[in-house]
């Protein structure tokens, strides 16, 4: 698949407006909306253009219980089907985390998603551009080279205003961590709360230079 199908105001159009696109243009079924249920955002606007659309959890063995209590409350009140993509059974919970976060991104991340996305002609995330500088230029949508598929990133222009109000007015249940100084939500040993001013993702991997998982590089 190409970029062809793009309308020119791709740019410009309302999340919705994206995500119908892309679920016409690519078929439903072969669209995959991954979310680290940070917040309840792009899972619900999946939903409400597309009841069947293919929303993906990776589950790194490391997720926070509120990150699962937000799970459910969507599977809950909204029917979401959430399709959980685990780590390959020989890799177990372990200290990798302490001493190679490369690696433990690599095997519990970027492998999963590989396996979540094949077959895949679209990748449907939640990345913003407010997310921190790594992220300051993300597009819309873009081919993705090294997965073959387009990815696409419908709240790319939201602010952190415009996703407080879709969520009010949605009347979404919200992650029990985002109240208590995060911003930026992965997993338990990797993420702390940020200081006043700090950068949103400054809590990820803190200390370590390490500002991206592997997934949006």
């Amino acid at each position: 698949m190409t970029l062809l199908q793009a309308p020119a105001d791709l740019e410009q159009l309302h999340p919705t407006e994206v995500l119908r696109w892309a679920f016409d243009t690519y078929g439903v079924a072969d669209v995959a909306v991954t979310s680290s249920f940070e917040d309840a955002v792009l899972v619900h606007l999946a939903l409400s253009v597309d009841p069947a659309a293919d929303i993906v959890l990776l589950d790194t063995q490391y997720l926070f219980a509120e990150t699962w209590w937000l799970v459910e409350q969507m599977q809950n009140r909204f029917d979401a089907k959430v399709r959980v993509v685990s780590p390959r059974p020989e890799v177990q919970r372990d200290n990798l985390w302490q001493t190679d976060v490369e690696a433990c991104c690599a095997v519990r991340k970027v492998e999963p998603l590989a396996r979540a996305l094949n077959g895949k002609a679209a990748w449907v995330t939640g990345v913003r551009r407010v997310d921190g500088p790594t992220r300051a230029n993300t597009p819309v949508a873009s081919f993705d080279i090294n997965r073959n598929l387009v990815k696409i990133n419908p709240l790319a222009a939201w602010t952190d205003d415009d996703m407080s109000l879709y969520a009010e007015i949605n009347e979404l249940p919200a992650n029990p961590l985002s109240a208590r100084g995060y911003p930026s939500i992965g997993c338990w040993p990797c993420t702390r709360p940020v200081a006043e001013g700090e950068d949103r993702r400054g809590g990820r991997w803190a200390g370590s230079g390490k500002t991206e998982c592997g997934l949006h590089v």
